[in-house]
């Protein structure tokens, strides 16, 4: 029983020693230019899209307050996302998408920092995907839904944690999305800003979108640590 215990206390020092970063996007381009960001992975492989008809261009990502992005000068850049559904309409069906696998971590986390404008919806919404097609907000806090009460404001550190999601750790096809959406218990997109009326070239502007998880022992390292063990066991009961 005490092997035992130990050896799930090993397994669980090497899980929290390695909980990394493994996929990021933070758009930024190295061009002295703040409207020329990319797409590209800073961290990692993965892809990013924009999904149901959304425009996407480059925006300043230290203007209002600014992201969580530790470059200050003007090549930190931001996603800006526009061309969202009419009012009363497309609820969940427009945003961005990010792909990227999970093979060799559990325990996944998202995090991203996330600008509303005056007239962008108030409400976003986070869906995840374990086949890379179908997406859903299942099992999530607040049904993945996060508010943005302000406009021309950063809300930095979203953060949704997929540990306890079956399916997304390990897995090639993992996937999520950020989509617009109506205010709860409503048919019709609430503005950010209090006084503004809802508009579709309103913008949501994205930053900082990081995948973070626990690197998963390798089996050589955890048929290492039950030998040794082990073989603490045996001399343990050789000296009784």
């Amino acid at each position: 029983m005490k092997s035992t215990l130990i050896f799930s206390a090993l397994i669980g020092v090497i899980a929290s020693a390695n909980a990394v970063t493994f996929t990021q996007w933070n758009f930024n381009n190295t061009d002295n230019s703040g409207t020329t960001g990319t797409l590209a992975t800073s961290i990692g492989v993965g892809s990013a899209a924009l999904i149901g008809g959304t425009t996407g261009t480059f925006a300043s990502g230290n203007s209002n307050g600014g992201s969580t992005d530790p470059e200050t000068s003007v090549d930190d850049t931001a996603w800006n996302i526009s061309t969202w559904a009419a009012q009363g309409a497309g609820s969940g069906t427009r945003g961005v998408q990010f792909n990227t696998s999970t093979v060799g971590y559990s325990s996944v986390i998202v995090t991203w920092d996330q600008r509303h404008s005056n007239t962008s919806t108030r409400f976003t919404q986070f869906q995840y995907s374990i086949d890379g097609t179908t997406f859903t907000s299942a099992g999530l806090l607040n049904d993945g839904i996060f508010e943005g009460n302000a406009g021309d404001t950063w809300f930095n550190n979203r953060s949704v944690d997929l540990s306890s999601i079956a399916g997304v750790a390990g897995n090639a096809n993992f996937a999520f999305r950020v989509v617009s959406v109506f205010a709860p218990s409503t048919t019709a997109y609430a503005t950010a800003s209090p006084t503004g009326s809802y508009s579709t070239s309103g913008t949501l502007r994205f930053d900082m979108v990081t995948v973070g998880g626990t690197v998963v022992p390798e089996p050589t390292t955890i048929a290492v640590l039950g030998l040794g063990v082990a073989a603490l066991a045996r001399r343990r009961k050789i000296a009784r």
